[in-house]
Protein backbone atom coordinates (compact mmCIF):
# COMPACT_ATOMS: atom_id res chain seq x y z
CA UNK A 1 0.00 0.00 0.00
CA UNK A 2 1.38 3.34 -0.73
CA UNK A 3 2.35 5.86 1.30
CA UNK A 4 2.92 10.00 1.49
CA UNK A 5 6.13 11.02 2.09
CA UNK A 6 6.90 14.26 3.25
CA UNK A 7 10.21 16.41 2.65
CA UNK A 8 10.38 16.99 6.48
CA UNK A 9 10.12 14.50 9.71
CA UNK A 10 6.76 13.04 10.48
CA UNK A 11 6.00 15.47 12.50
CA UNK A 12 6.32 17.83 10.29
CA UNK A 13 4.26 15.64 8.12
CA UNK A 14 1.40 15.76 10.51
CA UNK A 15 1.05 19.26 11.38
CA UNK A 16 0.77 20.07 7.82
CA UNK A 17 -2.17 17.40 7.64
CA UNK A 18 -3.67 18.92 10.69
CA UNK A 19 -3.32 22.51 9.17
CA UNK A 20 -4.66 21.24 5.86
CA UNK A 21 -7.98 19.40 8.07
CA UNK A 22 -8.20 23.11 9.56
CA UNK A 23 -8.41 25.10 6.53
CA UNK A 24 -10.89 22.48 4.69
CA UNK A 25 -13.33 22.71 8.05
CA UNK A 26 -13.19 26.51 7.94
CA UNK A 27 -14.07 26.62 4.22
CA UNK A 28 -16.67 24.21 4.19
CA UNK A 29 -18.07 25.92 7.07
CA UNK A 30 -17.69 29.40 5.29
CA UNK A 31 -19.63 28.23 2.56
CA UNK A 32 -22.18 26.79 4.46
CA UNK A 33 -22.75 29.55 6.44
CA UNK A 34 -24.91 32.49 4.89
CA UNK A 35 -24.07 36.34 5.53
CA UNK A 36 -27.28 38.15 6.47
CA UNK A 37 -27.10 42.39 6.65
CA UNK A 38 -29.88 44.40 7.49
CA UNK A 39 -29.78 47.56 5.72
CA UNK A 40 -31.90 50.19 8.12
CA UNK A 41 -32.00 53.94 9.61
CA UNK A 42 -32.51 55.01 13.28
CA UNK A 43 -36.46 55.70 12.57
CA UNK A 44 -36.86 51.82 12.08
CA UNK A 45 -37.94 49.84 15.21
CA UNK A 46 -36.03 46.02 13.77
CA UNK A 47 -37.59 42.88 15.87
CA UNK A 48 -36.28 40.03 15.98
CA UNK A 49 -33.03 40.63 15.31
CA UNK A 50 -30.88 37.50 16.82
CA UNK A 51 -27.25 37.71 15.05
CA UNK A 52 -27.02 39.62 12.16
CA UNK A 53 -25.12 42.72 11.16
CA UNK A 54 -27.41 46.30 11.48
CA UNK A 55 -26.10 49.31 9.04
CA UNK A 56 -27.41 52.07 9.86
CA UNK A 57 -27.41 54.27 6.85
CA UNK A 58 -28.37 57.30 8.94
CA UNK A 59 -25.03 56.87 11.29
CA UNK A 60 -22.52 58.94 9.30
CA UNK A 61 -25.42 61.72 9.55
CA UNK A 62 -25.88 61.31 12.68
CA UNK A 63 -21.78 61.55 13.42
CA UNK A 64 -21.58 64.40 11.10
CA UNK A 65 -24.36 66.58 13.19
CA UNK A 66 -22.77 65.58 16.32
CA UNK A 67 -19.34 67.23 15.13
CA UNK A 68 -21.03 70.23 14.01
CA UNK A 69 -23.15 71.17 17.32
CA UNK A 70 -22.87 74.65 18.39
CA UNK A 71 -19.73 75.71 16.03
CA UNK A 72 -19.25 78.98 16.01
CA UNK A 73 -19.95 80.81 12.44
CA UNK A 74 -16.58 81.92 11.75
CA UNK A 75 -15.26 78.75 9.47
CA UNK A 76 -11.92 78.68 10.23
CA UNK A 77 -12.56 78.92 13.92
CA UNK A 78 -15.50 75.68 13.01
CA UNK A 79 -12.68 73.96 11.65
CA UNK A 80 -10.45 74.16 14.31
CA UNK A 81 -12.93 73.07 16.69
CA UNK A 82 -13.91 70.19 14.35
CA UNK A 83 -10.41 69.19 14.13
CA UNK A 84 -10.25 69.33 18.21
CA UNK A 85 -13.04 66.91 18.35
CA UNK A 86 -11.82 64.34 15.82
CA UNK A 87 -8.57 64.04 17.45
CA UNK A 88 -10.51 64.16 21.04
CA UNK A 89 -12.70 60.68 19.24
CA UNK A 90 -9.49 59.17 18.49
CA UNK A 91 -9.28 55.93 15.99
CA UNK A 92 -12.42 54.96 18.05
CA UNK A 93 -13.99 57.81 15.90
CA UNK A 94 -12.25 57.38 13.11
CA UNK A 95 -13.48 54.03 12.68
CA UNK A 96 -17.18 54.71 13.21
CA UNK A 97 -16.87 56.86 10.20
CA UNK A 98 -15.33 54.38 8.09
CA UNK A 99 -17.84 51.80 8.83
CA UNK A 100 -20.89 54.65 8.33
CA UNK A 101 -19.19 55.59 4.91
CA UNK A 102 -18.56 51.73 4.04
CA UNK A 103 -22.20 50.68 4.74
CA UNK A 104 -23.65 53.28 2.82
CA UNK A 105 -21.19 52.82 -0.30
CA UNK A 106 -22.00 48.67 0.47
CA UNK A 107 -26.05 49.50 0.17
CA UNK A 108 -25.40 51.46 -2.98
CA UNK A 109 -23.45 48.77 -4.64
CA UNK A 110 -25.81 46.04 -3.68
CA UNK A 111 -28.91 48.54 -5.44
CA UNK A 112 -30.75 49.23 -1.83
CA UNK A 113 -33.86 50.85 -2.80
CA UNK A 114 -35.74 50.91 0.21
CA UNK A 115 -35.46 50.15 3.86
CA UNK A 116 -35.42 48.43 6.63
CA UNK A 117 -33.85 45.76 3.68
CA UNK A 118 -33.02 42.03 4.85
CA UNK A 119 -30.07 40.67 2.32
CA UNK A 120 -28.74 37.10 2.21
CA UNK A 121 -25.54 36.43 0.37
CA UNK A 122 -25.48 39.62 -1.09
CA UNK A 123 -27.90 38.15 -3.70
CA UNK A 124 -31.51 37.80 -1.83
CA UNK A 125 -33.38 40.40 -0.46
CA UNK A 126 -36.39 41.17 1.32
CA UNK A 127 -37.83 44.76 1.68
CA UNK A 128 -40.02 46.45 3.96
CA UNK A 129 -39.97 43.70 6.82
CA UNK A 130 -38.68 45.00 10.05
CA UNK A 131 -39.10 41.59 11.55
CA UNK A 132 -35.77 39.82 10.51
CA UNK A 133 -36.18 36.42 10.80
CA UNK A 134 -39.67 36.68 9.39
CA UNK A 135 -37.94 38.27 6.58
CA UNK A 136 -34.80 35.40 6.67
CA UNK A 137 -37.88 32.94 6.55
CA UNK A 138 -39.17 34.83 3.07
CA UNK A 139 -35.67 34.06 1.90
CA UNK A 140 -35.37 30.70 2.75
CA UNK A 141 -38.76 29.71 1.52
CA UNK A 142 -37.83 30.90 -1.80
CA UNK A 143 -34.52 29.22 -1.90
CA UNK A 144 -36.16 26.18 -1.26
CA UNK A 145 -37.85 26.92 -3.95
CA UNK A 146 -35.42 27.57 -6.16
CA UNK A 147 -33.54 23.70 -5.64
Amino acid sequence: MPHLRFPCSNLCGLKLLRVCALCIGLWIAEANASQVRVYSDSNIQLEALGDVQVVQLDRAQQIETKLEENLPTDPQRAAVIVRHRLEQGGPDLQHEIDRAYQGITDAWQQGITSLPAVVVDRRYVVYGEPNVQRALQTIEAFRSSER
